[in-house]
């Protein structure tokens, strides 16, 4: 039997499968915990300096935000949003055609979301193609880091994808007419045994490669989520060839060793819920742990990324002040030093361009409000005032409309403290006379030789 793959059939046909969509969404399913967090020492960038040269000089012209209700999250209109990342690269004279190809392939899947689709499982996702989006993802970094030519062939790894699920059907025909038990374990050998998939371990845990999709599947090595997503793809595609007609669910481990699996969802327990993995909280998950592997400023693993990135302005007061003020002065040193060589990106120190090619993209997604003024402190340190005070503004304007009954704790109320700081600095700035923007640019980084 021939099997018709997903470049030979339009996307939409899925909409349409009779077979793909014989299952309701169940109600009350829950988001995935978000528990993900890691370590990287050290600092990138100046606490000191506007590190303006590592995306270039902004637009001068203004952006004004609009905030736009949501019967189910907060939410903003996208085309009033002013991202800065691939103009200043522009501004540097480095292309970014293929970059922004990608990110256009990213907007063109999440546009499809509905709130319902947010809040559906992966297995039974309906019009976004998660695994295309995440190839878009990886398309966009692999073109910032690489500056070829060439882009990330996005779709020669679907095809890889198709090849995963024709390979199960040529290997395991007997079992596609067995019981789900029996289909589900010879789905979980033929991926896992067969094809070799393995979980990336806990101490490379933010490494990079195991985060994006092509890496993953060319080294059969990745995070639980990209393992997840991989196993969702096989069964939407067996599902659209009518091979699958239970109701399968994935299930996704929260612990360091487990694999993702497939369970009848007809035998599930009720404390199996908080392992179904929606297709929001997949995407979400991806880039926030893009993100905090790119981190510039993970000198102290205690405090939330905003918080580190808020200490290294000099917006956080800490009992040690003496102390952490001579170890951000060493930093910033060590940061000038590797500026001065090029070096504007380390595996180490993390990655402005991708730290903040993620935080545009939780962004457009739209689930967080914190994610606005997490990329508000790396427009900050990039120099960027008038944008990032803009963004900034739009993150206490929710904040202000969804915080009634929420309880603060002790770290919250450090980063409303931060944040409150870094809104008086930024209106400091603005007040000062004669103030623009900071006109330095380092040439150099639009012909960084070096590899990384």
């Amino acid at each position: 039997m021939v099997y018709p793959s997903r470049k030979n059939l339009p996307y939409d046909y899925l909409l349409s499968s009779q077979s793909f969509f014989s299952r309701s969404v169940s109600s009350g399913q829950t988001s995935t915990q978000q528990a993900m967090v890691g370590t990287m020492a050290a600092t990138l960038s100046s606490p000191f300096t506007p590190l303006t040269s590592l995306l270039g000089p902004s637009s001068s012209k203004s952006t004004k935000l609009h905030l736009q209700p949501s019967c189910s999250r907060f939410s903003y209109r996208t085309a009033d949003l002013k991202l800065l990342l691939h103009d200043a690269l522009d501004s540097l004279g480095i292309d970014t055609s293929h970059a922004r190809e990608a990110r256009q392939g990213f907007l063109s899947q999440i546009e499809k979301f509905s709130d319902m689709e947010r809040e559906t499982s992966i297995s039974i996702n309906r019009r976004v193609d998660l695994g295309k989006t995440a190839l878009y993802i990886a398309a966009e970094d692999d073109s910032l880091i690489s500056h070829s030519s060439v882009p990330l062939p996005v779709d020669a790894f679907i095809e890889r994808l198709d090849d995963l699920s024709m390979g199960y059907c040529s290997t395991y025909t007997s079992s596609l007419c067995s019981s789900p038990q029996n289909f589900l374990h010879s789905l979980d050998n033929y991926l896992y045994v067969d094809k070799g998939f393995r979980r990336s371990s806990l101490i490379n845990r933010f490494e990079p490669r195991d985060l994006y999709l092509h890496s993953v599947l060319t080294r059969r090595s990745g995070s639980a989520l990209m393992l997840s997503l991989i196993y969702s793809e096989i069964l939407k595609m067996l599902r659209l060839w009518g091979l699958v007609d239970f109701d399968c669910e994935i299930y996704y481990p929260y612990d360091s060793k487990d694999l993702p699996r497939g369970y009848d969802k007809k035998k599930s327990k009720e404390s199996d819920r908080v392992h179904i993995l929606t297709s929001q909280t997949l995407l979400e998950e991806v880039l926030r742990s893009l993100k905090e592997a790119f981190w510039p400023f993970q000198y102290d693993d205690t405090r939330s990324l905003f918080l580190s990135a808020a200490n290294a302005a000099n917006c956080v007061a800490t009992p040690n002040a003496i102390e952490d003020s001579g170890f951000q002065l060493a930093s910033a040193k060590a940061a000038q030093h590797r500026l001065d060589r090029g070096v504007w990106t380390s595996v180490t120190f993390g990655d402005m361009r991708r730290a903040m090619s993620a935080c545009e993209r939780l962004v457009l997604l739209g689930s967080d409000p914190k994610d606005l003024r997490d990329y508000s402190i790396l427009l900050y340190h990039c120099g960027f005032y008038d944008h990032s005070l803009q963004y900034l503004t739009l993150f206490e304007e929710i904040k202000g409309s969804v915080q009634q009954n929420q309880s603060s704790t002790g770290m919250s109320r450090l980063e409303d403290d931060a944040t409150e700081k870094l809104m008086m600095r930024l209106n400091l700035i603005f007040m000062e006379e004669g103030w623009s923007e900071p006109s330095r640019v380092r040439k150099f980084l639009g012909n960084n030789s070096e590899p990384w």
